[in-house]
């Protein structure tokens, strides 16, 4: 589950659970990330919620980071000492607790605390056990990691047959690019250990390249339920963008970064998921207690024809209602549509919605 920073209706790692699970309680959400030991935070494909058994599998990067000595900043010398000190007497401690925070908001301008304790974290002397306000909390591996795990032997291509066959489970179907992105490897380390990973190769119409299936995923007839919902731009579904548009034939890019002036969708544009298929991108924000949509941006075949557009009004107005209740808001207004549709049938769809 990937974690970022930016909150608009809320933070990605509430939006993702949400977007599969309907309106479960935000508290209950961060519970279930943090709450009993069964998770830690480490770098898959960005940094992310993982599930704690798959603590030994990323051996082979913690090893990586040793052999090159350093990551982001050269480690001060002394300060790990200090800090394996603190977390051995007083932990689990936020960095701040330790002595030292951010100098500032940017990641280059560390202080020597935030350096060493994210050395730590990175070659796995010290696990982020859960974050409190955004701030993560450290403790010592040989605390926070069940000995059975932290002692687990994992050479390198253990490690990276473990995460490939994990990575074409989650997708159920991949390319050899698709499986090296879900855990930020090389493809060339999917080549190496992809014959071992309990996968098996597939030809996907459409698709130029050979690609990888779960067997449980060819045995097993289709099931589950279509959601109508908005999607996190970090959502795993629409994260790794050539995926998605391989997928799903929808081109998406988060704007976040993008000066304001060139955005074409918006800031925080939300794929909007319907009937198993991305209708278009919802910009969402909130006014006092009125979930407001900056701008929707319907897909062309969405809105080509009178029924065609019916529908796709009713999926967003589900969407955006389902949202606000959520988030906590009585109220809907959506302020621009693309392609333009008269605001009078945009206004009767949120109507007949409305709770």
């Amino acid at each position: 589950m990937q974690l970022d920073t930016i909150s608009v209706l809320a933070r990605s790692h509430e939006l993702v659970p949400y977007a599969r699970l309907g309106a479960v309680g935000r508290r209950e959400v961060e519970d279930a990330y943090w709450g009993d030991g069964t998770t830690f935070e480490y770098w898959a494909h960005a940094a992310s919620i993982l599930p704690i058994e798959e603590w030994p599998l990323f051996a082979f990067r913690r090893r990586a980071f040793l052999r090159r000595g350093w990551r982001w900043h050269k480690v001060p010398e002394g300060v790990c000492d200090q800090i394996r000190a603190r977390l051995r007497s007083d932990g689990p401690l936020t960095t701040r607790e330790l002595g030292g925070a951010k100098a500032s908001a940017e990641w280059w301008d560390w202080s020597d605390h935030k350096i060493g304790i994210e050395w730590l974290l990175d070659v796995g002397e010290v696990v982020c056990v859960r974050r409190v306000g955004w701030r993560r909390v450290y403790d010592l591996a040989e605390r926070a990691v069940p000995r059975e795990l932290l002692d687990a032997p994992q050479d390198d291509e253990a490690c990276l047959t473990g995460l490939v066959g994990r990575a074409g489970r989650s997708l159920g179907v991949a390319t050899r690019a698709d499986l090296a992105d879900y855990y930020r490897i090389r493809g060339e380390q999917v080549d190496q250990v992809v014959g071992g990973a309990g996968l098996v190769p597939v030809r996907v119409e459409g698709w130029k390249n050979v690609a990888w299936a779960d067997p449980a995923a060819l045995a097993d007839a289709p099931r589950g339920r279509h959601a109508t919902t908005l999607l996190s731009p970090f959502d795993s579904l629409v994260w790794d963008r050539a995926r998605t548009s391989r997928m799903f034939g929808f081109d998406h890019r988060l704007e976040a970064y993008v000066p304001k002036a060139k955005r074409v969708h918006g800031y925080f544009a939300m794929p909007l998921l319907s009937g198993g298929r991305l209708l278009g991108r919802v910009d969402p924000a909130r006014e006092g207690a009125t979930l407001v949509a900056r701008q929707v941006t319907f897909e062309p075949w969405a809105v080509a024809t009178a029924a065609r557009t019916e529908r796709s009004l009713a999926a967003l107005a589900t969407a955006l209602w389902r949202a606000a209740a959520w988030v906590g808001c009585d109220d809907v207004r959506v302020e621009r549509v693309v392609p333009e549709i008269a605001p009078a049938l945009v206004d009767a769809a949120l109507r007949v919605s409305a709770p």
